[in-house]
């Protein structure tokens, strides 16, 4: 074998050494606050010597500051992470041709981790698999002993490895960035640059930020939320971590905030302890807060048509109204062959009237603690439908007390402002505030969101869902309702529920929008 192509051969070992010393400084990084003088060394070598900038080994240098000095780069970091999923085998991870997706760590191998996961696995891209050596190996069996034929000499293979090299490096970042977070207090500014990285993050994995964390509405088609509860941890205990109050009494701080749900979450506990200056930062957060949801649901929900078309009523005769294909079938034994014509005699008309019969929409929220995001979610919600017409919406929350929202339904911040989130569970509570409520059952939608750990109060709560169910009232139980889809629901109502005829809802908040136009159609 010649000695360019022992050289070769020896630049796939010196790449996955590379890829190796990147991986190692991260875990390094992340389970010990000591800097590892030698892995740090190592990895300033390969950085630059594939022409990546130093600062990406910098944890105190966001993202944001080296995309904006390389702004190539953002285009490698979008998707980086993200796993091809159209035409794939959803089990294995393998593409219709046999080929392995790159995963989370880079290295491309197969499903069952013997393949290096590039297109060829032989090494030279050849179409039969086999290499430009001849079989005893002692050839070089090519006329410019390269191996694949190209003037650099660098096969697939080498420039795959290459390539996982580059992209380790790149990821290492941006996990580094979002998931050593530290210890200690936490400033404004900190907080908005884990929010960034963590946004880089999410587009790494092929979402959009702040899709991972919630509160924005998701978007569809991604198979990686489950990171989604984590990453949401970390941002409240930065949150936990930072000074609120001191940072919210300061309008410069306060301007420097990125409203999300975990931020939310904490000023909706700590309202009762802010004023002045303070409050009216926090409530200007949250009001932009519900603004930005807003939009994203009310795209979600569209034109919900409201009631079937009532037919005692005569159709409008306008152009925009005729039905032209009925029309045309009607009359089509006034087609004369000869004259290539068709004669019509009567015009056919849609129905566009709509029953007057309004329909009643009763949300019961959970405001204890752990469904803070629902209760956001679906008191924005609640004022949209709240805004169609002939929908009577009526709102109520409870944790051990239920408070009827119903006069301010139409504004979810004003609603929010007055919600107490934390504390227990008592939904009988809370069902004998809205049956009274019931007017016509067969025209009324009760939408119920929780985790239903009701322990004690379980039985009585079912009962009185039971009844409700049985009035005729359309009952949609939800676990929860987040962007996410992520939910939790007490087993013992889950199999109930399902015995009923009312299956838990998807905790996805578009599975709930879908569910409540069907319902109220």
């Amino acid at each position: 074998m010649s000695e360019h192509t022992t050289g070769q051969a020896a630049v796939p070992a010196r790449d996955d050494n590379r890829r190796q010393v990147l991986y190692w400084r991260l875990l390094a990084r992340l389970f010990d606050p000591e800097e590892q003088a030698a892995l740090e060394s190592a990895s300033l070598a390969v950085v630059e010597d594939i022409g990546l900038p130093p600062a990406l080994l910098d944890p105190q240098t966001s993202v944001d500051s080296i995309v904006q000095r390389h702004p190539e780069l953002a285009a490698e970091f979008d998707g980086l992470m993200a796993h091809e999923t159209d035409g794939d085998d959803p089990d294995t991870g393998t593409t219709a041709g046999g080929t392995a997706e790159p995963n989370a760590y880079g290295n491309g191998e197969s499903a069952d981790g013997t393949g290096d996961g590039s297109p060829d696995c032989s090494g030279d891209g050849s179409p039969d698999g086999t290499s430009d050596e001849s079989a005893d190996g002692s050839g070089d069996g090519s006329p410019d002993d390269t191996g694949d034929g190209s003037p650099d000499g660098d096969t697939p293979d080498v420039r795959d490895r290459a390539a996982e090299v580059r992209r380790a490096a790149l990821v290492s970042k941006v996990l580094l960035n979002v998931f050593a977070t530290g210890s200690g207090p936490v400033s404004a500014g900190q907080l908005a640059r884990w929010q960034s990285d963590a946004g880089w993050l999410e587009r790494a994995l092929g979402c959009s930020p702040g899709d991972l964390r919630g509160g924005r509405g998701a978007t569809p088609g991604h198979a990686v939320p489950a990171i989604g509860p984590e990453l949401g941890a970390l941002e409240a205990d930065l949150v936990r971590r930072m000074r609120l109050r001191e940072v919210l009494a300061d309008p410069k701080l306060a301007a420097r905030l990125t409203p999300s749900m975990s931020l939310i979450e904490q000023l909706l506990r700590d309202k009762s302890n802010l004023s002045g200056v303070a409050l009216a930062n926090a409530k200007a957060l949250i009001r932009r807060f519900v603004d930005e949801v807003a939009e994203v649901l009310r795209t979600q929900v569209e034109k919900a048509t409201v009631g079937a078309p009532d037919r005692s009523i005569p159709p409008k005769r306008v152009f925009r109204n005729l039905d032209l294909d009925r029309t045309i079938w009607k009359n089509l034994t006034n087609y004369s062959p000869e004259e290539e014509r068709l004669y019509v005699d009567r015009l056919y008309y849609r129905h566009t009237a709509r029953r007057t019969t309004p329909q009643k929409l009763i949300v019961v929220v959970d405001q204890s603690g752990s469904m803070v995001d629902s209760m956001v979610n679906c008191t924005i919600l609640a004022s949209i439908f709240a805004g169609l017409p002939k929908v009577d919406v009526h709102l109520i929350a409870y944790d051990t007390r239920a408070i009827d929202l119903t006069p301010w339904v139409n504004d979810p911040f004003e609603v929010l402002l007055r919600t107490n989130l934390g504390g227990g569970n008592d939904g009988p509570v809370a069902m004998a505030m809205a049956r009274p409520k019931i007017t016509e059952p067969r025209n009324t939608v009760m939408v119920w969101i929780s985790d239903f750990y009701e322990f004690d109060r379980s039985q009585p709560l079912f009962e009185g869902i039971e009844a409700v169910h049985r009035s005729g009232v359309k009952f949609i139980p939800v676990g929860s309702v987040t962007s996410s889809g992520r939910q939790e629901v007490n087993p013992w109502f889950r199999e109930r529920f399902k015995a009923l005829g009312t299956p838990v809802v998807s905790g996805h908040i578009r599975k709930l929008v879908h569910e409540l136009k069907t319902s109220l159609a």
